[in-house]
């Protein structure tokens, strides 16, 4: 049975993240934000692109998979139910069945793939809801990796 990943990189640093990675062996980092940009260094999409690439470690971004800015916003008010709401009223859009059709491709292939979005905790997060679709879709299991505090 394959597995996969997920990682939030808030309260760590872009090296905790980048040695979390490689010590799962992950081969391909999904960004699943809806905007790879952030005033955390290391971690908009470029930077992010460079400091894998560093270590062998594929990137890719499928912002379709991202949280729509009014989810977002409740995300950061603390509301992850609303999010998570919002988020799946997205899921239905064309853009993100077609990037979650491509990610579960990804996942079938048996490379080790890593989801990657902002928050710490998982359950806060719209990647977890990927990972549940994606599990439920492969077969495949999902582990969250949770790199070193800053």
């Amino acid at each position: 049975m394959s597995a996969f990943f997920t990682i939030g990189y808030e309260q760590a640093t872009s090296a905790a993240v980048l040695d979390a990675l490689a010590d799962a062996k992950v081969a391909l980092l999904v960004d699943v934000r809806a905007v790879a940009a952030s005033r955390r260094p290391g971690f908009s999409k470029r930077q992010l692109a460079a400091g894998l690439d560093e270590r062998g470690i594929g990137y890719l971004h499928l912002r379709g998979l991202g949280t729509p800015k009014e989810g977002r916003l409740a995300a950061r008010s603390g509301d992850a139910a609303t999010m998570l709401r919002i988020y799946e009223k997205h899921l239905a859009t064309p853009q993100a069945r077609e990037e979650l059709d491509e990610l579960t491709a990804l996942v079938r292939s048996g490379r080790c793939v890593c989801l990657l979005c902002y928050e710490r905790d998982p359950r806060q997060c719209h990647r977890s809801r990927i990972a549940e679709l994606l599990c439920e879709r492969t077969g495949a299991t999902a582990e969250d990796l949770i790199p070193a505090l800053l």
